[in-house]
């Protein structure tokens, strides 16, 4: 029922929901339960190509052991919100395209204060390897989704989201849709207009070439507006 916490058998509905390819709403609609439930039930319980019932159901019983261990006061509540939310973010992250490690770092950055973390701090805070953390911020910053700064003081690189990151990002996807655009051209034009690769070709050009104009004055419009700032 909504509100109440999700039994043995509906995980494995779940399980079975992921394996057909079924979307979180498709699942939460027959289990009759919120998909906020179902994206967080399975963002933190392997994601949705490593979901399994039995281990979700284990690993609830012990967080609810944990949780019986621990005091209940302001800061516990506190924790326990933002990692609800970091998961959260971590699932819609990922049906985006980006991997469960890459959008994990991503969410972290995102729902810290300070908008910026060392690899040390990310290695921490998600209890993964250095190694896992340093291919995700190489594709984040591949991306430009986040930036690097030294600090100085403590001789380290510190990784950083802002407000102007999406926004990078966005650009960065729209130059991608101009090269690719240009390479259709290109192959439209070598295989000829007449043939039908050439055509599609040609289509595909056009096509991307719309889409890569209308993200850059897109991105343009909102930068104005966002620098003008509320009411501008």
């Amino acid at each position: 029922m909504p509100g109440s916490r999700l039994t043995h058998q509906e995980r494995r509905q779940i399980a079975e929901g992921l394996t057909r390819g079924h979307s979180y709403t498709e699942i939460a609609e027959r289990l009759q339960r919120p998909p906020s439930t179902i994206t967080r039930e399975v963002a933190r319980n392997g994601g949705p190509d490593g979901y399994q019932a039995g281990q979700a159901q284990q690993a609830t019983r012990e967080r609810a052991r944990r949780s019986r261990r621990t005091p209940a006061h302001a800061d516990a509540s506190g924790h326990e919100v933002v990692r609800d939310l970091e998961e959260q973010l971590t699932a819609i992250m990922i049906t985006t395209g980006l991997t469960r490690m890459t959008a994990r770092v991503l969410a972290c950055l995102y729902l810290t204060d300070s908008g910026s973390l060392t690899a040390a701090d990310l290695t921490r805070s998600l209890r993964v390897s250095p190694a896992s953390v340093s291919k995700a911020i190489g594709d984040l910053e591949q991306q430009e989704l986040i930036r690097r700064e030294r600090d100085p003081r403590r001789r380290r690189d510190r990784y950083v989201i802002d407000a102007d990151a999406w926004f990078r990002g966005w650009l960065a996807s729209a130059r991608q849709n101009t090269v690719l655009a240009e390479f259709a051209r290109q192959g439209a034009a070598a295989l000829g207009a007449t043939s039908h690769a050439g055509a599609r070709l040609r289509d595909i050009g056009e096509f991307f070439d719309h889409v890569g104009h209308a993200m850059i004055q897109a991105a343009e419009q909102w930068r104005q507006a966002h620098e003008r700032g509320p009411g501008g």
